[in-house]
């Protein structure tokens, strides 16, 4: 399975901000920040939290990881 947009699936455990995106900037409010709900590609935290979401929804249906390869279910 592949599935293009898997890090934006990702559920944030704690409040991570970034700067406003380039052509983005609202006029009048440059030095404000973007408080992220959701993972984005990029960052550090983006394929843990994407991968305990994607373990959580398998096992919770009835799938078993694989002992010979944790990437199997």
């Amino acid at each position: 399975m592949d599935v293009k947009t898997a890090f934006l699936n990702g559920e944030l455990n704690e409040e991570i901000y970034m700067q406003q995106p380039d052509g983005f900037v609202i006029e009048g409010k440059e030095g404000k920040v973007c408080k992220l709900l959701k993972s984005l590609y990029g960052l550090r935290q983006a394929p843990k939290q994407w991968h305990e979401k994607f373990n959580k929804t398998l096992t919770s249906v009835g799938f078993v990881v694989n002992e010979a390869d944790k990437c199997v279910y």
